[in-house]
């Protein structure tokens, strides 16, 4: 796990909150274009790459974060066009 000293970005945020959000963004997004074991496989690969990268506490919240995405239903409509644009 990466555990130095916080790098501050333009706007004050830490390099490791940006690599979080940008995590949370990509699952928002699979959640939205995948089909489900698709979105679930994408989100263990992305579960896998930022355990390296941010810290203990962010990991922990990211996991949460991807298991509250998963247990979500998406709309029948929303499952019918990915399924036909398979």
């Amino acid at each position: 796990m990466f555990c130095g000293v916080g790098i501050l970005l333009q706007g004050g945020t830490t390099l490791s909150e940006q690599i979080l959000q940008a995590c949370k963004e990509l699952i928002d997004d699979a959640k939205m274009g995948c089909a489900d074991l698709v979105f679930k496989e994408v989100c263990l690969e992305i579960l896998s790459r930022a355990s390296h990268v941010l810290k203990e506490r962010q990991y922990r919240q990211l996991v949460a974060y991807a298991a509250e995405r998963m247990r979500e239903k998406v709309p029948f409509e929303l499952q019918q066009e990915l399924a036909m644009n398979r």
